[in-house]
């Protein structure tokens, strides 16, 4: 529940059933009125005060006296937008808000958090509501105060449907505006170059924010078109051991993998293998999604758009994946998925079909070797090798011996720590998954790919070693990802100031990473953490390396305070409702086995008071949370998966435990 709120705190701010429990889900939203039409496309919208926003293409619109509310296509989730005026305080703007929207949504505020001043708001507070787990409900307020008056951004609707509207929801909230607000570009402005004495900001800046958000450790490096000008570290390894963080410390570089293995693709485009736009069946006959129609549809560029509706399935890697069968198991996950929504209607993220992605595109250069060889021989040697590239790997064995960093998170008490058991399982797993996330490198070697981006295609002898056209088409636009953010292929622009930041994140557990690359100014960068903390430096990384270039209002600093100040708060928020001592009647209740056909076993197991849940790929302590609505939830106490929750229940007369992950339901029964 805290990744959810997290993701769409970030969508907000502008920075994405097989049981039935024991007691019935309580309904998620108003449905939406039927008559008004649903819109065209994304438009320009003001509340009655002025407020300018952007509401979303396909969504339904109505205007109230002090509010304009609007329903997602499905019905079942929706946003308001209300004008309140003058408050105390923002609780008691959201209050308001509610009681003109929807009266009956009574329920006191959870917790509410800062978020830094930003586009000519004075204030800008989020505030959280409690939900059970079995009511799939997302249930927020976003307030805004401008002089003493406040507009508050209120949502309410079904989980899954808010999971898949997510972009549509950012939009909304980060193109929240008070009336005559002029937003800040850099186009027209001439950037600084990134001499001594800014790198030397840049570097403060890192200091500071690693030290205010418990990161123990991160690497960062910066490129013109011509050289690296700085690959360095701040920090350290592990919490507890002195080796500092260098710029050749190897991390988990994550989903950054992904713009690289469209790197690999666009080499084979350039050599003839296959095409951007032709089916991917005519180029591995037993690729196959959920139906043999939707199978038809898949271009060589959907694999990685994340515009084809196909939703998340990551639980499955996490809990219940062949780290040794990784490429078969990509392909026999998605046999079996279907898209919930259209080509290219909203973001869904899947790493999945990126896992597909870069298996064909080894396969179609060396078809003789096994899909994963394959993969890792096409980076290797059509994209590492020729980038000068050495210390990027596929392997973790290789890349987990020497100069590494652990990864971190924060326990349940708040403090970081080493998440060396369940953390690095997960990895392991998730890693297997190729060019979904498998690549490890340094701040120093990632730089050198960040350089080819800048100079589109070209080596750093010149060479124009994969054609513009082709390296180019990764960033052509998709999907709407936010307000003036699309995703292209493994890539995301950035046009929020008015130029173009090319960027891609990255996460596994304990490493957040990203690479930016600012084509106007000449400049690259990376930036590699060591602890999920480290989320939170991302964006402003990126904020600050942009005030420095282009005199920008001075906003990273903000950010990251605010940051760090959140998440202890919602860390002691949620621990107050948390038993570490599992309630007794309800581990004594408990069956020895589960078992879920997509996410595999739980076998349980005691030890004195306490209570441990192993999945397939990793074991976790077990604290117990009394819900709202009268359920129990065994929710995990390791960093990794901190504060997930499963609902005991039942099912078929069984004894069952019910766990969701948005757009998904899954029953483990005792077996």
């Amino acid at each position: 529940m805290l990744i959810r709120r997290a993701l769409l705190a970030i969508a907000l701010a502008g920075a994405a059933s097989a049981a039935a429990a024991h007691t019935s889900a309580t309904p998620a939203a108003p449905t939406a009125p039927a008559v008004p039409s649903p819109a065209a496309a994304d438009r320009p919208d003001k509340t009655p005060s002025g407020a300018t926003f952007t509401a979303p293409e396909g969504w339904v619109e109505q205007v109230k006296p002090k509010l304009i509310e609007l329903f997602a296509p499905e019905k079942d989730f929706g946003v308001a937008v209300v004008d309140v005026g003058p408050a105390a305080d923002a609780k008691a703007a959201a209050g308001t808000a509610w009681a003109a929207w929807k009266p009956s949504q009574n329920r006191p505020p959870k917790l509410i958090t800062a978020r830094a001043p930003r586009d000519g708001w004075e204030e800008r507070q989020f505030v959280d509501y409690e939900t059970s787990p079995n009511e799939k409900r997302d249930l927020y307020a976003f307030a805004f105060r401008k002089g003493t008056a406040w507009t508050v951004l209120l949502v309410d609707g079904n989980q899954g449907t808010g999971e898949k509207r997510l972009a549509a929801t950012g939009l909304i909230g980060q193109s929240l505006r008070p009336a005559g607000y002029a937003r800040e570009r850099f186009d027209g402005r001439t950037a600084h170059p990134m001499d001594a004495a800014r790198i030397a900001e840049l570097q403060r800046f890192i200091e500071q924010s690693i030290q205010e958000l418990g990161v123990p450790g991160a690497a960062f490096a910066l490129t013109t078109r011509e050289k690296t000008i700085y690959a360095g570290g701040l920090g350290v390894r592990l919490l507890g051991d002195s080796t500092p963080v260098d710029g050749d410390t190897e991390f988990a570089v994550a989903s950054n993998t992904k713009g690289m293995a469209t790197l690999m693709l666009a080499k084979l485009v350039d050599e003839g293998k296959l095409a951007w736009n032709e089916p991917v069946t005519q180029v591995y006959p037993t690729f196959r999604l959920g139906s043999a129609q939707t199978t038809s549809k898949v271009l060589v560029r959907n694999l990685v758009c994340a515009c084809t509706g196909l939703p998340r399935k990551d639980m499955q890697v996490i809990l219940n994946s062949d780290p040794e069968a990784a490429a078969s198991d990509t392909f026999a996950q998605l046999a079996a998925t279907e898209p919930t929504s259209g080509f290219g209607e909203v973001f869904q993220y899947s790493n999945l079909m990126a896992s597909a992605a870069g298996y064909i595109g080894g396969h179609l250069a060396y078809p003789a070797l096994p899909l994963d060889r394959a993969f890792a021989r096409a980076m290797r040697e059509k994209v590492w090798g020729p980038l000068g590239m050495t210390r990027t790997t596929l392997d973790f064995d290789q890349a987990t011996r020497g100069d590494w960093a652990r990864p971190h998170a924060d326990a349940i008490d708040g403090n970081p720590v080493p998440i060396l058991g369940a953390g690095m399982k997960l990895n392991y797993a998730f890693t297997r998954y190729g060019a979904a996330g498998g690549s490890w490198s340094t701040a120093g070697d990632l730089i050198k790919y960040v350089r080819f981006e800048l100079n589109e295609g070209r080596l750093d002898d010149g060479q124009q070693y994969i054609s513009t056209k082709n390296l180019l088409q990764r960033r052509v636009a998709n999907v709407a990802v936010g307000e003036d953010q699309v995703y292209g292929m493994g890539l995301e622009v950035d046009r929020t100031y008015g130029i173009d930041v090319v960027h891609h994140g990255g996460s596994l557990a304990g490493y957040k990473t990203d690479i930016i690359i600012i084509p106007s100014a000449n400049v690259g960068a990376v930036i590699l953490t060591n602890s999920d903390n480290g989320q939170s430096l991302l964006r402003p990384f990126m904020r600050r390396l942009l005030e420095l270039l282009y005199d920008g209002k001075p906003e990273a600093v903000a950010d990251v305070a605010a940051s760090a100040k959140r998440i202890h708060a919602e860390l002691a928020t949620e621990r107050e409702r948390v038993s570490i001592k599992p309630d007794v009647q309800a581990a004594a209740a408990l069956a020895s086995n589960y078992f879920n056909a997509d996410l595999g076993p739980i076998a349980v197991s005691r030890a004195g008071s306490g209570v441990q849940f192993a999945f397939r790929t990793m074991t976790t302590p077990m604290g117990t949370k009394h819900n709202d609505d009268g359920t129990v939830s065994f929710v995990a106490l390791d960093p990794t998966l901190l504060f997930t929750p499963l609902v005991v229940g039942s099912k078929d007369g069984k004894r069952a435990l019910l766990m969701r992950d948005g757009q998904h339901e899954f029953a483990f029964v005792e077996r």
